[in-house]
């Protein structure tokens, strides 16, 4: 059989291209006209590169378009203006970047007052931002030779654009002596200093937030490239000026000078920890040494964070969903525990002994306490707990210096070992606040037994036995109940294998066939990995899976469900063992006899539609009726005044397909 082509098809831009008086608005017009523009359609470039065509696509991109216009298609030629701008064809690029006139064009944008329009801004960025990657030596002299730019920029910083504009500047310039070359000139411009200036209390937040975005990401970037590198012997200017100490002096004064506003210490804050970070994953793991010239000057400010945690910015009391929260902790004293965690792990002697001296980690040790549910601050304190043991293990027992820290952090932990003492069993596992176990218990469970080994087998161990040792006895027998008794225990329920609860399936030939439910060790190893652990890459294999059976298979596209099919779900057979867990699953949550029973049978009232995703071919639709409980449980309502009934096991025949 032979298909008959069509080889001299011609697109309908060529057509209109052959015809007289042409618009680029007809030609924008046209579906294909991206496409046909990437294919390299020389007719169309050629087109295209006209100048009042080319005139024409930057001004679409660098001026409002009429208001009068409906709104979805307002913005629909600007869109696609940008889009052939930045095609990355080379008729385009070598137009626009060698065009003086229509550079001015474009930074002219530039000129206007603030705020610029943010879709506008995007398009002008993404241009600019194409030309510096493609006409690397034109564009950077034609900026060079405008004094304000630097000005501009940051005058629009408000604007999100303006900040992958400067990022583009650092990052997307080669060869590397043009970069270097580059990054002085911003240095000369002053961009960090005066990117630290929008950092002021006084200043509007949105350019706070992006002018501490782009502090950040200048950091990583320059760090990133110092690292991959080699050939550059030249520090990088910006990082030098990032981590000097003047200007993270100057940083903190823009923080704490005059009114002291949540967003200005969030934002300045995160600038610290940037500065501060020791490691950082990507394509792979990098290190770096954090200056000591950073410390020096956090340091004289570590009194005003620890302010900060006595009084933190007001804020208004939230609605959660374990009740009315009156004085949130607020993302204030939340960053100054992330910064104190890190500062802890810098090991730093003078910084260690500022911290003992202001008593920080006791008043972090309070909020950990307080704040029960917010498990951000916990993660923080157990870092905090883990580096001052790590500290203690390595400090130099025969200078002074180190010996007073190893004391002050022997009390810590002191302190905390007769809190571990004071927890019973029910404390760590079972219920507390309604029914509900604490949320900083996972936590609390890890820190327990951090202080474990360390008094068993760590280098400091020693220094904080011998302080323990004249503790009352009753302290000390009370930790001695606690580890031998509730950590072991807590321990043992939080180690259960989680693929014990996966091991649902058995031979349908075996007479003995085990209960198909999970046992109580492992509902409780599920909810605690559920509370605090990460997802690794032997996630899968945790559940009894392997990546096979993940992958596609041409032989058996059902073959990923193979497993699925295996699982003996008798009801019947395994009756016993599931009511017998579920009673003692629901003992764990009766707190009190006055509490509504949740398993008693009620109405229940669907006033809403409810629509199945679409990947599903059944639709659930509940109309505005009053539906019966026990419509598919095998029993029938309550009557008034009768006494409870048994409900027994579900009819799973009575379940109908979902109507569409």
């Amino acid at each position: 059989m032979f298909w008959k082509f069509d080889l001299n098809n011609t697109s309908h831009i060529d057509q209109l291209l052959d015809r007289e008086g042409v618009t680029l608005r007809e030609l924008m017009e046209e579906e294909d006209v991206l496409q046909e523009c990437k294919a390299q359609n020389r007719k169309l470039l050629l087109f295209l590169s006209k100048d009042h065509c080319m005139q024409e696509l930057v001004t679409l991109i660098t001026e409002e378009p009429p208001a009068d216009l409906e709104e979805k298609t307002r913005f629909k030629f600007p869109n696609i203006a940008c889009e052939l701008l930045t095609s990355d064809v080379a008729l385009i690029n070598d137009k626009l970047g060698g065009d003086e006139s229509l550079l001015e064009k474009l930074y002219h944008f530039l000129e206007q007052e603030p705020p610029l329009n943010p879709l506008l801004a995007s398009f002008f960025s993404k241009t600019i931002g194409n030309l510096i990657a493609r006409k690397t030596d034109q564009v950077i002299s034609f900026l060079r030779k405008k004094h304000n730019f630097i000005s501009l920029v940051l005058n629009h910083i408000d604007a999100s654009a303006m900040m992958d504009l400067l990022l583009r500047l650092i990052s997307c310039v080669e060869p590397a002596l043009l970069r270097m070359e580059v990054l002085n000139w911003l240095n000369e411009e002053r961009l960090i200093q005066r990117l630290t200036e929008l950092m002021h209390t006084g200043r509007d937040e949105e350019r706070q937030s992006n002018a501490s975005q782009t502090l950040c990401d200048i950091i990583r970037l320059s760090r990133d490239q110092a690292n991959q590198l080699s050939e550059v012997t030249e520090p990088d200017p910006l990082l030098t000026v990032l981590e000097s100490q003047e200007n993270v002096s100057e940083l903190l004064k823009n923080m704490f000078e005059g009114e002291r506003t949540e967003a200005s210490v969030v934002n300045g804050t995160q600038v610290l920890l940037t500065l501060l970070e020791s490691r950082r994953s990507g394509h792979a793991w990098m290190s770096y040494t954090v200056n000591s010239s950073i410390l020096r000057a956090i340091e004289p400010h570590l009194k005003d964070f620890q302010q900060l945690l006595l009084n933190p910015p007001t804020r208004s009391a939230i609605l959660t969903t374990v009740g009315v929260l009156e004085q949130p902790l607020g993302s204030a004293r939340l960053h100054v525990a992330r910064l104190v965690a890190s500062l802890l792990q810098t090991c730093d002697l003078s910084i260690c002994q500022e911290i003992c001296r202001l008593n920080t980690m006791d008043l972090l040790l309070d909020l950990f306490f307080k704040y029960t549910w917010n498990n951000f601050l916990h993660l923080q304190v157990e870092l905090c707990v883990a580096s001052i043991l790590n500290h203690s293990a390595h400090s130099d027992h025969q200078n002074p210096a180190h010996l007073n820290i190893l004391c002050c952090f022997s009390m810590f932990v002191v302190c905390l070992f007769l809190l571990l003492a004071d927890c019973s069993f029910s404390t760590f596992i079972s219920r507390a606040e309604g029914g509900r176990r604490r949320g900083n218990m996972g936590h609390l469970t890890r820190i327990a037994n951090t202080v474990v080994q360390n008094l068993e087998k760590g280098l400091a161990h020693s220094q904080i036995n011998d302080l323990i040792k004249e503790l009352p006895e009753d302290c000390r027998g009370r930790w001695e109940g606690f580890v031998g008794e509730t950590l072991r225990e807590t321990n043992r329920r939080n180690t259960v294998d989680l693929v014990s609860t996966h091991n649902l399936h058995s031979s349908s030939e075996d007479d003995d066939m085990e209960s198909p439910f999970p046992n109580d060790l492992s509902i409780q190893q599920a909810f605690s990995d559920y509370q605090i652990q990460q997802m690794t890459a032997n996630f899968v294999d945790q559940f009894g899976f392997n990546d096979e059976e993940f992958s596609e298979h041409d032989e058996n596209i059902n073959a990923a469900f193979d497993r699925i099919a295996e699982i003996n779900f008798n009801i019947d057979a395994n009756a016993a063992a599931f009511e017998a867990c579920c009673k003692e699953r629901i003992q764990q949550f009766d707190d009190c006899e006055e509490e509504e029973d949740i398993w008693d049978e009620k109405e229940i009232n669907y006033a809403t539609q409810i629509k199945s995703r679409s990947r599903y071919s059944w639709t659930a639709s509940f109309s505005e009726t009053e539906v019966s409980s026990s419509s598919a449980w095998g029993g029938s309502p309550q009557q008034e005044g009768e006494g409870p009934q048994d409900t027994n096991w579900a009819s799973f025949t009575e379940f109908q397909p979902f109507s569409r």
